[in-house]
């Protein structure tokens, strides 16, 4: 009969997992030398250190994290806290900031919030009292609750700028400028901008963005409230886009643009010859949508990186030390879903594209 994993061969019984008992015994050494060899190598010779090492991965042995912290103080576990796990803006900050941390020999813990400010706050408490530091991605807590959290324990925070706390922000102007300026040469001159939450620190600082450059180029800048930064919001807004007379949009993240593009081609609205479409981030997908779409770049990635490093590089300072604010470039990538406009006179009117969305959906979705 075949045994199963985590059984003994000779009894057929459940092992327990081994200790460092078992590890002694198995080495011939005294259980408080392999303690030291697993926690805090460069205590023991190397010779002891190599047979401790050999033993523990003959007998599967895996280091509790918990105990270890009674010793050291340390979990060597980081806790990362985004706002909509779905979002695909997360998944670059993900897997870097998780890369980075693997390198550090520490393991990463993923929560969500799910935009809500409460239970951001309610599972930072939570994640504080099991790992060693915290990375906020977008936090939409306010920045009393932040600045408390960072007296507790070691954190870092992505996509927003909190006064006494270390963050790594995309610079947006960048960017921002040279999307602006594209579309000016392009002949439009009134730009909508699709905004983010209400708690989004980002969305604030992206619209500032938009009425700097656009107040440079001449042109004129309305700014519109979305239902939720989703593709689904993006869908909503676009009967509302068009009433504005916007030639251009500047959306808060490539899904509400890829949502918008799309309820705008249901209604006959051509893109990019009737109506010009930016999005922010550059996610994964951004250039499958048809025609693939312009985006403001944000190096997320390089966030990620960038925040783990900081995090972890905190634990061999001292806590009084100055924190930390770190700016990394945006750019305009461009593709399909901006492009010059037609001459005025040849140019359909939006009244005209809002009777057909009506007459093509019966019930449109806006």
């Amino acid at each position: 009969m075949s045994m199963q994993p985590g059984t003994d061969n000779a009894t057929g019984k459940a092992r327990s997992k081994p200790t460092i008992y078992d590890i002694a015994r198995a080495t011939g050494v005294n259980p408080s030398t392999v303690s030291r060899a697993l926690n805090k190598p460069g205590r023991v010779s190397a010779k002891t250190q190599k047979v401790i090492q050999d033993a523990a991965e003959e007998l599967q042995f895996q280091m509790n994290p918990y105990a270890r912290a009674l010793g050291t103080g340390r979990t060597e576990t980081l806790g990362l806290i985004l706002t909509d796990i779905t979002n695909p803006t997360f998944f670059d900050i993900i897997r870097a900031a998780q890369s980075t941390a693997i390198t550090r020999n520490y393991t990463m813990m993923i929560a969500e919030s799910a935009e809500s400010p409460a239970t951001e706050l309610k599972a930072a408490l939570r994640m504080q009292a099991t790992v060693d530091g915290l990375i906020l991605a977008s936090p939409r807590m306010d920045d009393d609750n932040i600045r408390m959290l960072a007296r507790t324990k070691p954190l870092v925070v992505i996509n927003r700028e909190v006064e006494g706390v270390s963050c790594v922000v995309p610079d947006v102007n960048g960017g921002i400028g040279a999307a602006v300026r594209a579309l000016a040469e392009q002949g439009h001159r009134k730009i909508a901008y699709l905004a983010g939450p209400q708690q989004s620190w980002m969305s604030v600082r992206r619209w500032e963005g938009v009425q700097e450059a656009c107040d440079w180029s001449r042109l004129e800048a309305v700014r519109l409230e979305t239902a939720k930064p989703t593709v689904d919001g993006g869908r909503r807004v676009a009967r509302e886009v068009l009433s504005t007379g916007a030639t251009a949009v500047m959306a808060y993240n490539d899904l509400l643009a890829i949502g918008l593009m799309q309820e705008l081609q249901a209604a006959g609205v051509v893109v990019p010859d009737q109506v010009s479409i930016v999005g922010f981030d550059d996610i994964f997908g951004a250039d499958f949508t048809t025609p693939p779409l312009t985006t403001v770049r944000s190096p997320l990635a390089s966030c990620g990186t960038t925040a783990a490093a900081l995090l972890l590089d905190m634990f061999d300072r001292e806590p009084e030390e100055k924190s930390s604010l770190v700016h990394v470039e945006t750019e305009l990538i461009r593709r399909g879903s901006s492009g010059r406009l037609m001459p005025a006179a040849r140019r359909p009117h939006h009244s005209s594209a809002l009777t057909g969305a009506s007459a093509l959906r019966g019930a449109p979705t806006l």
